[in-house]
């Protein structure tokens, strides 16, 4: 068994620096990132709205364009699209994904269908395959 190594981060972030954790022990997240599990779901969540909803500060200047109207948001992310896409059975033991073809596509890749248990996913549009066995 090899010694444990210890790495350093290049940069950290300045409201961490200086803190080293002595040797065994885990140093507490930095101030700027949640602590908790309840914390992380709630700061994930908060982006994730602030991503699609566009929250700003009552004085900053990109709300400008919001004045006199509604603002609509997409409430559909496209992880959750996919997530709701069956899983597609093929006969292959390999199958190419081009994600639609045309301009609205991707790069055509091969996925390997090998293993009885293996889902096969695109790494592009994250559509799932799975090989129908006899």
């Amino acid at each position: 068994m090899s010694a444990p190594v210890r790495v350093r981060l290049l940069a950290q972030p300045k409201s961490c620096q200086g803190q080293e954790a002595p040797w065994g022990q885990r140093r507490a997240a930095p101030p700027h990132l949640p602590s908790s599990r309840a914390a992380e779901a709630r700061h994930l969540e908060e982006m994730r709205e602030g991503m699609a909803a566009g929250v700003y500060d009552e004085k900053d200047y990109r709300r400008v364009r919001f004045v006199g109207r509604q603002k609509e948001v997409n409430k559909s992310f496209a992880i959750d699209l996919i997530a709701e896409q069956p899983v597609s059975q093929v006969e292959s033991r390999v199958i190419s994904c081009d994600g639609g073809g045309g301009a609205l596509g991707h790069p055509k890749v091969y996925i390997n269908l090998d293993k009885e248990t293996k889902t096969g996913t695109c790494g592009y549009c994250g559509l799932q395959f799975k090989q129908k066995r006899h």
